[in-house]
């Protein structure tokens, strides 16, 4: 998603228009790069023609300038912007019973947004293109600029200090923030522009791509976006080359196993033939014995009644001779534990 939304803002309306426009400039693209050319009043003619009247995927750049009103800064004087953010953001220490440690821990318990409607106009005097904005709040990296911060510490008792040692929660105190988008400020916008009744808007876009507001400029941003980009390449490496590992490792485990349960089997079929082979040679007398003898000396007679697979085949010396973990001749199954066999 993230390589497909960087194509789209390299090569942005590529499909729909030969252009993509920045405020103040046109930018051709071509396969030598981007050359920037001044556009002025052209954007109303390149949106017009443009199908539907939109560019699906433009990039703005343009000072802020406010449409009615402004809102002022509560914390600093002469202070104005078009959106105000309030934050009060709670501070502690909590104890860890795993680590035994007190560990920071923060939490937003009041936050208030106030917008404007704004434009994004030419830092040049004297031009009448204007670009709306619309949903500020919806784009991503919105360059709010901080105007005020202040930490106000908690004030606390002997009492106090005690029962928060006891719940394992310390209070460090609450932070107070003012964050605003000045008027004036330079802001970067990617988005959707639509040209709608002689008005330039600049609106999220649709097909599930990204809106950016942000105090960096384009060429930053494009950077910004590429770096990410390289690092979920790397992170699909990793992670693809350890499930491979992973996988390999499984597989070659389940082919040696699937290879010893073949070797034994046909050590089996090898002994039933050669017993069977000894029985067809040996005569009448001879066989009552041999069904009888030990299946691995085949000279002493069977003595041992191997658990938990039920099978007599061997005599006590060549059971006590069975490697370690001892395991039945017959079917390889674990022995667990040995019944003497008495005949009478």
């Amino acid at each position: 998603h993230l390589k497909a939304q960087l194509l789209l803002m390299k090569n942005s309306v590529a499909v729909c228009l030969p252009t993509f426009t920045v405020l103040g400039t046109e930018i051709q693209v071509d396969e030598g790069g981007a050359k920037k050319i001044h556009l002025g009043e052209d954007l109303k003619n390149i949106l017009s023609e443009a199908p539907g009247k939109c560019v699906p995927y433009a990039v703005i750049e343009g000072a802020v300038r406010s449409v009615k009103e402004t809102l002022n800064s509560q914390f600093v004087e002469n202070c104005k912007g078009v959106i105000q953010r309030l934050t009060l953001q709670e501070h502690k220490m909590v104890w860890n019973r795993t680590t035994h440690l007190w560990n920071d821990y923060s939490k937003i318990i009041h936050q208030r947004t106030n917008t404007v409607p704004f434009d994004l106009v030419p830092h040049e005097d004297g031009t009448a293109v204007a670009v709306r904005v619309l949903k500020p709040l919806d784009a991503v990296g919105l360059g709010l600029e901080t105007v005020y911060e202040k930490f106000h510490p908690s004030v606390q008792s002997f009492t106090d200090v005690i029962g928060h040692y006891i719940s394992g929660e310390r209070p460090k105190g609450i932070q107070e923030t003012e964050e605003m988008l000045k008027v004036g400020a330079t802001i970067t916008g990617v988005g959707e522009l639509v040209l709608d009744n002689n008005a330039v808007r600049l609106q999220p876009p649709k097909q599930g791509m990204q809106y950016y507001l942000s105090s960096q400029d384009f060429d930053s941003l494009l950077q910004k976006q590429e770096s990410s980009v390289r690092l979920w390449k790397v992170l699909a490496l990793v992670f693809g080359f350890a499930t491979c590992t992973a996988l390999f490792f499984i597989l070659r485990r389940q082919y040696l196993q699937w290879q010893e349960r073949l070797r034994q089997e046909q050590l089996q079929e090898e002994f039933r033939e050669h017993q069977a082979q000894l029985l067809s040679q040996a005569s009448p007398e001879d066989r009552e014995s041999l069904k009888s003898a030990c299946v691995v000396c085949l000279s002493s007679f069977k003595s041992c009644v191997f658990l938990e697979c039920g099978h007599v085949c061997s005599c006590r010396e060549c059971y006590l001779a069975l490697p370690e973990p001892k395991k039945c001749p017959i079917c390889r199954r674990l022995i667990t534990r040995v019944v003497p066999l008495y005949n009478s």
